[in-house]
């Protein structure tokens, strides 16, 4: 079920990110980091739903590891950033980094937030 996710993770970050990278026309990788940011809300907005709600465990995993761990890219990062301190570019690259690491974390807190929202609480 994980490796699944992944693959159906990995696929919607190529198709998303591409689209995002294309229509934003920018020399700077806004693709992938739209989609760090979107997978950081969606994984704190699913950690927070399976903290209340019983589901099988492989489901869990499926979406979290897999979907979520398919989808942000992390790896992309690393070597988008490692392109702009190669060729040079410096201040894009720390701007990327510091966007990067600030919006996925404010995006798993937002997520966990609005899951806290969207899932009334209730005992286990």
């Amino acid at each position: 079920m994980i490796a699944l996710g992944g693959a159906v993770g990995s696929v919607a970050r190529y198709l998303l990110g591409g689209v995002v990278q294309r229509t934003a026309g920018l020399a700077f990788p806004v693709g992938t980091l739209m989609v760090n940011v979107g997978g950081s809300f969606l994984a704190g907005f699913l950690l927070r739903y399976f903290m209340n709600v019983q589901t099988h465990p492989f489901l869990r995993g499926a979406l979290i590891v897999g979907f979520c761990g398919g989808f942000t890219t992390f790896s992309a990062f690393t070597t988008e950033t490692l392109g702009l301190f190669e060729g040079g570019e410096y201040a894009r690259a720390a701007v990327y980094v510091a966007a990067s690491v600030t919006l996925s974390l404010m995006a798993v807190f937002a997520g966990f937030a609005a899951g806290v929202v969207a899932v009334p609480h209730h005992s286990r």
